[in-house]
C-alpha cells in the first residue's frame, strides 16, 4: 500500500517520514524546501507492509519552474498512492498553503489523513484541534521529532487500507522486493538460476545531467530536471525493467570538491551520494562531455571503485560535443585509474547510445558477480607467466624466483582470487600490476574491483597470513 506524504513547505514531511519508515533515508533540514524530488521508503506496521512516499514542499501560490515541478512531483505521488497524509505544523497553525492543499486533496480519489506535526508535548495537543478546519477529518497529532503520536498515525494508516491490499498477497505470484530491492522468492543469483536485480547508482558533478540521464532510462520525467545547480538533494530509489532484468536506479545528489560544499545541505547531499555508491552493484559516473573527463570526475570515479562497486564513466551531452578527442579522453582515465574503466558516450536529450549504456551497466553487474571456472584461471596463469617471467630474488636468496603455482576464484562482489606461490616475499608490485591488468583484459573486467590474494604453498588452508593485492592502491598487503 501507498501513502503519498504531502505538505507546505517546512512542516517536517521528511522528517516523519523518516520517523515512520525508522530511517534517515529521506534529506532533513532547518531550511525549507530541501525536498524536491519524490522518494519512496518502505516500511511495516501491523503486518501490512507500507510505502511512504515523500515528496517536495508544495506552495500551490509559487509559480517559478522549479515549484511548478515539486508540484507536479507531488500530483504524480498522489495518483500513484491509496492514501494521502497532509503534513501541517501544529505549531503555525492553519496556514493559506494548507487550506489550498486541502482543497486539492478533497478531489483526489483516495482517502486523506491529516497529520499534525510538532505536537512534542501533551499539553500542545489542544493545538491540532485547529486543523478541523481544513475540512478533512479528525487531525492525528504527532510529533516527528519525539516520535509521540507516532503510532496513531499509522494504526489510522491501516485503518484506511483498501481491502484489496489488507488481504496479504491475495491473487499475488511472488512477495515484493525489500527495501534495498532485493529479488523475489524464485529468482537466483547471476551464477545460479537466473539474475539478481542491479543497483545501479548515478553519480557524478551536479549539473551534469544525472537526472536527464535516469529521466530517459526511464522513459519518464521521475525525477525534477532543472538547469540549476544541484537540485537533487536525495538518492531516489526507482525500481525499472530493461531488457528482462530488474533494476533499481539511485539517481543522487552532484559530488563537489570538498571546499565547494556549499553548507550542510550539499554536506549531508555528498555523503548520500557516496552510501548510494556503497550499496551499488554498478556506479554510472556522468562527465560533460563539453568539459571532457575532469579531475573532479575522476575523484569520483574513484570514490565509487573504492566502495566495491564496478564503474564506467558517461559522457552525456555528447551532442553539445561531437568533436571531442574520445580516445585521449579513455587514455587519460586509463592512465589515472587503476580500474581502466570504460568510457562511454551518450546524451539524454536526444537518446543517443543510451541503451548501450544500460547494456553495458547490466553486463559489469553480471562480471561483478560472475565466477570464473578454475581450470580456466590456471590456463591463465600459465599463459601470463609464459608471456612474462616472474621476478627473481636478490643476492639475499639465491636468486630465487617466484612461482605461481594454481589460482582459484574465491569470492565474487567484487571478484577475489586466490593465487599459490613458493614465496609470497618474492611477490613485486610491478608483477601484481601485470597479472591484474591481463586478468581485465581476459575477462573484461574494465571498472571492476578485484583482489587477489598470495598464499604460500605451504600455508595452511584457513591459515592467517599471506599477501593480498588491492588494485587500485598501489602496495601489497601482508
Amino acid at each position: 500500500m501507498k501513502i503519498a506524504v504531502l505538505g507546505y513547505p517546512n512542516v517536517g514531511k521528511s522528517s516523519l517520514v523518516n520517523r515512520l519508515a525508522g530511517s534517515r533515508e529521506a534529506v532533513v533540514h532547518a531550511r525549507a524546501g530541501v525536498t524536491r524530488d519524490r522518494k519512496e521508503l518502505r516500511t511495516e506496521w501491523n503486518g501490512q507492509a507500507l510505502t511512504l512516499i515523500d515528496t517536495g514542499g508544495v506552495d500551490l501560490s509559487e509559480h517559478d519552474q522549479l515549484a511548478r515541478e515539486v508540484q507536479r512531483q507531488a500530483r504524480e505521488a498522489l495518483a500513484d498512492a491509496d492514501i494521502a497524509v497532509l503534513v501541517v505544523d501544529a505549531k503555525t497553525g492553519p496556514r493559506a498553503g494548507d487550506y489550498e492543499l486541502a482543497e486539492m486533496l478533497r478531489r483526489a480519489p483516495v482517502p486523506v489523513v491529516v497529520a499534525a506535526n510538532k505536537i512534542d508535548s501533551a499539553s500542545e495537543l489542544p493545538a491540532a484541534a485547529e486543523f478541523y478546519a481544513l475540512g478533512l477529518g479528525e487531525p492525528v497529532a504527532v510529533s516527528a521529532a519525539q516520535g509521540l503520536g507516532s503510532g496513531d498515525l499509522l494504526d489510522r494508516i491501516v485503518a484506511l487500507a483498501p481491502a484489496a491490499q489488507v488481504d496479504a498477497g491475495k491473487g499475488s505470484e511472488a512477495a515484493p522486493p525489500d527495501e534495498h530491492g532485493s529479488a523475489t522468492e524464485g529468482s537466483a543469483e547471476h551464477a545460479g538460476q537466473g539474475a539478481s536485480i542491479v543497483r545501479l547508482a548515478v553519480i557524478g558533478r551536479p549539473n551534469v545531467g544525472k537526472s536527464s540521464l535516469v529521466n530517459r532510462f526511464l522513459g519518464a520525467e521521475r525525477v525534477i530536471v532543472s538547469p540549476r545547480a544541484g537540485t537533487t538533494r536525495d538518492a531516489i530509489d526507482l525500481p525499472f525493467r530493461f531488457a528482462e532484468r530488474d533494476l533499481l536506479l539511485i539517481d543522487t545528489a552532484g559530488l563537489r570538491r570538498a571546499a565547494k560544499v556549499g553548507g550542510e545541505i550539499e554536506y549531508y547531499a555528498a555523503l548520500r551520494s557516496r552510501r548510494a555508491a556503497e550499496r551499488a552493484d554498478v556506479a554510472l559516473v556522468v562527465c560533460d562531455a563539453r568539459d571532457g573527463i575532469t579531475s573532479q570526475d575522476l575523484r569520483i570515479a574513484e570514490l565509487a571503485m573504492r566502495s566495491g562497486c564496478a564503474t564506467a564513466l558517461v559522457l552525456n551531452k555528447w551532442d553539445l560535443r561531437p568533436t571531442l578527442d574520445l580516445e585521449g579522453e579513455r587514455a587519460r582515465a586509463a592512465q589515472r585509474l587503476r580500474l581502466r574503466p570504460r568510457v562511454l558516450t551518450a546524451s539524454a536529450l536526444t537518446g543517443r547510445h543510451v541503451e548501450r549504456v544500460l547494456v553495458e551497466a547490466v553486463a559489469l553487474a553480471d562480471r561483478r558477480a560472475g565466477r570464473i571456472p578454475t581450470p580456466q584461471l590456471n590456463r591463465f596463469l600459465a599463459e601470463a607467466t609464459a608471456a612474462r617471467q616472474p621476478p627473481a630474488a636478490g643476492r639475499r636468496h639465491a636468486g630465487a624466483r617466484l612461482k605461481l603455482l594454481f589460482m582459484a576464484q574465491t569470492g565474487v562482489r567484487p571478484p577475489r582470487f586466490s593465487i599459490q606461490v613458493n614465496s609470497r616475499q618474492l611477490v613485486s608490485r610491478d608483477y601484481a600490476y601485470y597479472l591484474e591488468n591481463r586478468l581485465r583484459e581476459r575477462y573484461r573486467l574494465q571498472g571492476v574491483p578485484v583482489v587477489i590474494d598470495f598464499v604460500e604453498r605451504a600455508q595452511r588452508r584457513g591459515a592467517r597470513g599471506g599477501r593480498t593485492w588491492r588494485p587500485g592502491r598501489g602496495r601489497v598487503v601482508d
